[in-house]
């Protein structure tokens, strides 16, 4: 029987990603039992205190033992944390050093979420594929460079290490983990059981664009105020570079060190951004709204709408807006 570890950090962490990780599994281990066959995880969590705390001491975990207890195990599960990754980074220290040290022995390891930070101290994401919630993503790019980050990507899948997106699709990691320790018949079982989508690849419909403003570019982050106010205008590059004073190459190379993105691709989240509001909010036609956005041409828009949000314009539409459905 190989062995699970489902890690409870100190500090702030999510509860909902320790429960649900030990609810699937055990239901995948009982499926497998009830047909004959031998339960794959012995399942336990793990700390370095005897209780931890969530949401104001409402709720307590109790792990079943101390990290310094397991020298050996299959997979290590590391819930997403809440919010201040940095306190979280420092509480957490020696599980930190330990998931390095077990990664380093052969163990697999998948974060939910923010959990991902912790991965990232641990130095095992450099250089490796890695997904986070996109609303923490651009923090844990600016703290760990070295990660191949994935924002719009619901699962990583590399070298041993798993990473998942934001909130409660770390379901849908389990799910992908249950198929690959057990089969594909025991992840629909628990699909179904659990009513969590199948195969679900992208958390890219789900992200609301911002633009990264912690650079300290005061000339970049005044181009990020204009085309954020100009949703409606084809902007020229070049023309905003020289309103700046600035050379269009010089210009380009600045704007990408300050959001991580081209001048374009930027204008271009802005516009999808907005378009995501209209469809959400109002009747309007994908055509009325591809105009309001600056775009003519359909082919064009349903293109750069799709790879930002990995879905059409009128299934964006549909999903989000009870209300437009109505006006056709």
């Amino acid at each position: 029987m190989k062995h699970l570890t489902i890690v409870v950090p100190n500090g702030e962490n999510n509860l909902s990603s320790i429960v649900g990780a030990y609810k699937i599994f055990s239901r995948a281990n009982a499926y497998f039992k009830e047909a004959g066959r031998r339960e794959v995880f012995k399942i336990e969590l793990a700390g370095m205190s005897g209780e931890v705390d969530f949401y104001g001491g409402l709720f307590t975990a109790r792990p079943h033992k101390h990290i310094a207890e397991i020298n050996k195990t299959d997979l290590i599960i590391v819930p997403s944390l809440n919010h201040n990754y940095d306190q979280a980074i420092k509480v957490n220290a020696e599980l930190i050093d330990w998931i390095s040290e077990r990664y380093q022995d052969g163990t697999w390891v998948a974060s939910m979420c923010t959990g991902a930070y912790l991965l990232a101290a641990a130095g095992i994401l450099d250089g490796k594929n890695c997904s986070t919630h996109w609303s923490a993503a651009d923090q844990l790019k600016q703290l760990y460079p070295k990660i191949k980050l994935q924002t719009g990507q619901l699962i990583t899948d590399e070298e041993g290490i798993y990473t998942n997106g934001g909130a409660y699709s770390f379901l849908n990691l389990i799910l992908y983990l249950v198929e690959k320790y057990y089969d594909r018949e025991t992840a629909i079982y628990c699909s179904k059981v659990f009513q969590i989508e199948m195969d679900r690849k992208s958390q890219s419909s789900y992200i609301i664009f911002s633009g990264q403003r912690s650079h300290g570019d005061e000339i970049i982050r005044q181009a990020q105020v204009y085309i954020e106010s100009k949703p409606e205008e084809k902007i020229s590059v070049e023309q905003l570079a020289a309103s700046f004073a600035i050379g269009r190459r010089s210009f380009d190379r600045r704007f990408i060190k300050a959001t991580g993105n081209t001048p374009l691709e930027y204008a271009q989240r802005v516009k999808v951004e907005a378009a995501k509001k209209a469809f959400e909010t109002s009747r309007k036609t994908i055509n009325e709204v591809m105009y309001d956005v600056g775009y003519s041409d359909l082919k064009a828009f349903r293109e750069v709408f799709r790879k930002i949000t990995g879905i059409s314009p009128l299934r964006y539409r549909t999903r989000y807006n009870k209300n437009a459905l109505a006006s056709g």
